[in-house]
């Protein structure tokens, strides 16, 4: 799909005054936040509008956050601002994007899978180059198994994720966790009800 297309797509979901997705953070990332070194510089991935780039400055990160959509950024930063906080909120469409290198401390991707396998596989490796060495990944996403349940996520499946997949992905990594599981979530009406999930979290070694 084209920027212009992926864009206006993206602005119409979040076109509404309510959060898509809630203004709480994920699940996976409240858990797992306190793996991230004080102070640590994050990037957020595809972060929409910006519950869990906000919840990670209010744990004292210093956050970068991108997203293809102008009105999910607009929505983000009204949301820091009403939670006092400071993140640096940036318009990147990940298929163009120039990803720093060896920029950050950790990189946060939580349900980027409006991704197909090319620009999955760009976008790794793209995290990979952003981070430094030692840095961590901490993605969440759905499993093939989601698209019995119909709560949540693309509808075509070479967008989802098996452990086998993410193993081969992160080979060169160390993986620290790789939990596949189902479970009840609520995050406003983009995602709700019972969801075949899969959480890693993995460090960069060279």
């Amino acid at each position: 799909m084209a920027e212009v297309d992926q864009a206006a797509f993206w602005d119409d979901r979040y076109a509404e005054d309510e959060y898509l997705f809630g203004t709480a953070p994920n699940a996976f990332l409240a858990r797992e936040v306190h793996r991230l070194p004080p102070g640590s510089k994050v990037l957020a991935v595809a972060d929409g509008e910006g519950r869990n780039s906000v919840f990670l400055a209010q744990h004292g990160h210093r956050v970068v956050a991108t997203d293809i959509s102008e009105r999910a950024l607009d929505k983000a930063r009204a949301l820091a601002e009403r939670r006092a906080v400071e993140v640096e909120y940036r318009r990147a469409n990940l298929a163009e994007w120039q990803w720093p290198v060896e920029a950050y401390d950790a990189v946060v991707g939580i349900f980027i899978q409006f991704a197909g396998p090319g620009l999955r596989d760009d976008i790794f490796d793209g995290i990979h180059r952003s981070l430094k060495r030692g840095g961590l990944l901490l993605l969440e996403g759905y499993r093939e198994e989601q698209l019995a349940y119909r709560t949540g996520g693309p509808p075509n499946i070479e967008n989802l994720y098996t452990e086998d997949s993410l193993r081969r992905a992160f080979s060169t990594w160390e993986i620290e966790l790789l939990d596949a599981y189902d479970a009840e979530i609520e995050e406003g009406t983009g995602h709700s009800g019972k969801s075949a999930l899969i959480d890693l979290i993995a460090r960069k070694r060279n």
